[in-house]
């Protein structure tokens, strides 16, 4: 990694809490983008989700055309469109009035994945079979629709990026001359290294990125305190328990998790080795652990994803995070850490039944 300071991006997913309708998710979204611009992050990323009761992002565009109308500076992108279930040319027609909208601050990120489950997927676009076989075509035509003819400006059009998290997405990345961008938060990290490696042995270079451009995407929650950030980083940890379940549902309270305990199992199998990873703590355990992980892996620029139940949480561990690395912005005052901060002892964080 060079010697140039972190850069810092932000991917929000909607995520739905409980005690909360679905449009609160979308509103907390907006207004996160608006405090995150603010703060000097470089880029906001939103998700393509459907048929999952945590995620509420399920229209990237519609969502980005919003964030658009409240911003003025920071990038704004798709992490990713699903591009499988889609005409490439009218994800060309969205993303070039998304341009317009917002001039040179938007980023067209492509995903394989169903982004949901085979009958979701065949609800989406029942006429569609061998989706995934199709990407890189479907990538290529993108590429010439998104460009427009003469005159477009090369300068204004989306940057597009490959988003994935394996071996498949950084080569066709590499393969088409793309940013990449690799999700570690998805399976902690795992297969990470190989990833970029390929990424960076096979990159071809292209007219508008001559050099390859790489990142990952990072789930890290920062507070006051150590012991704060353990007791908010419960609602996640939570919903990974019940994931494996098979039991997706909204972010529960943390103080509801805390009063509800892990089993003996659950903390061995799932609980424990999430935390030994876990970015999570002040906002100088956080910047240390963060660091350490792009140094390893010669980054200059990490995505933030964060999960909270509490809004006001999110943001001020955004605003600690922006503080910490000194981006553009920082000295504005942070946000409080939320009412729920201290609803039940932080030791309740290792909390057993």
């Amino acid at each position: 990694m060079n010697s140039m300071p972190l850069r810092l991006s932000v991917l929000d997913q909607s995520v739905a809490c409980a005690g909360r309708g679905e449009d609160h998710a979308l509103r907390d979204t907006l207004e996160l983008a608006q405090h995150c611009e603010a703060l000097g992050y470089e880029r906001f990323w939103v998700s393509e989700h459907h048929g999952m009761p945590t995620i509420v992002g399920t229209a990237p565009e519609v969502l980005m055309a919003a964030i658009a109308a409240r911003t003025t500076r920071i990038r704004i992108g798709s992490a990713g469109v699903m591009l499988p279930h889609y005409s490439a040319f009218k994800v060309a027609e969205n993303f070039r009035v998304l341009d317009a909208l917002a001039p040179g601050r938007i980023d067209l990120g492509l995903g394989r994945a169903p982004g949901s489950d085979r009958r979701t997927a065949q609800a989406l676009n029942p006429h569609v079979s061998g989706m995934a076989e199709d990407f890189p075509q479907q990538v290529l035509d993108l590429q010439a629709w998104v460009s427009g003819p003469p005159p477009a400006s090369a300068d204004r059009r989306p940057e597009m990026w490959i988003l994935g998290s394996s071996d498949y997405g950084a080569q066709l990345a590499a393969h088409l001359g793309l940013p990449y961008a690799f999700a570690y938060f998805f399976m902690d990290g795992q297969g990470v290294e190989q990833a970029l490696d390929l990424y960076r042995s096979l990159y071809r270079p292209s007219e508008r990125h001559p050099k390859p451009e790489v990142t990952i995407c990072v789930w890290a929650l920062a507070a006051d305190r150590d012991e704060e950030a353990e007791f908010q980083a419960l609602s996640r940890e939570r919903w990974r328990v019940n994931r494996q379940r098979g039991l997706l549902g909204p972010l529960q309270r943390p103080q509801d998790v805390a009063a509800q305990g892990f089993s003996d199992e659950e903390m061995a199998v799932i609980v424990a080795p999430l935390r030994r990873k876990a970015l999570v703590g002040s906002a100088a355990t956080v910047q240390h652990k963060m660091e350490d992980l792009a140094r390893s892996l010669e980054l200059d620029h990490l995505v933030v994803n964060t999960w909270a139940h509490d809004p006001a949480v999110r943001r001020h561990s955004y605003a600690l995070l922006a503080r910490e690395f000194g981006l553009d912005g920082s000295t504005a005052p942070a946000t409080g850490s939320g009412s729920e901060a201290h609803a039940v002892p932080a030791a309740a964080a290792a909390t057993t039944t």
